[in-house]
């Protein structure tokens, strides 16, 4: 079957899906875009978050033909320009990377906690990414670049969550 949509602000058509393919599957393989991580494929961790039509989802549990007319934005859709987002450039300030597996789906999961909560708590920021494991940081660096991707987006009126 053949899938049109649009990824990262740019149409894209993708020829030979199989109803069963995950919407994951095709992003990684098909459309050669390997920032969302294939880890549980359960929808457990967390690593595959992406946007479908502006809500977050793992992309492991959406079957690819349901993209098919729809609106997907991964971690590379977050960038701006040549700059990284503040999410994804808070991370590597905190240095919340460590092996890098869980980080895209803890990235678009800030992304979207920051858009919904300019200025979230601790237990707040816990709550919300409750569902992206890690197993290297032990999350403090990780709540590190949350706290710092909010405060640097609060001091730059330009740098909002879009």
């Amino acid at each position: 079957m053949r899938i049109t949509t649009t990824v990262n602000s740019e149409p894209r058509d993708v020829d030979d899906v199989w109803e069963g393919e995950s919407l994951l599957y095709m992003l990684r393989e098909r459309m050669g875009l390997p920032g969302s991580k294939n880890a549980c494929e359960q929808g457990e961790c967390g690593s595959c978050t992406v946007y479908l039509d502006g809500v977050a989802v793992c992309a492991c549990l959406v079957a690819a033909g349901q993209a098919d007319g729809r609106d997907i934005v991964t971690v590379e859709g977050l960038t701006e320009g040549n700059d990284l987002h503040p999410v994804q450039q808070a991370f590597l300030d905190a240095g919340a990377v460590q092996c890098g597996f869980c980080t895209p789906g803890l990235v678009v999961a800030t992304h979207d906690l920051l858009a919904r909560t300019p200025q979230p708590g601790d237990s707040e920021i816990r709550e919300y990414l409750a569902g992206n494991l890690c197993r290297c940081t032990g999350y403090e660096k990780i709540l590190d670049a949350v706290k710092l991707a909010a405060s640097r987006m609060a001091s730059s009126p330009t740098k909002v969550a879009k």
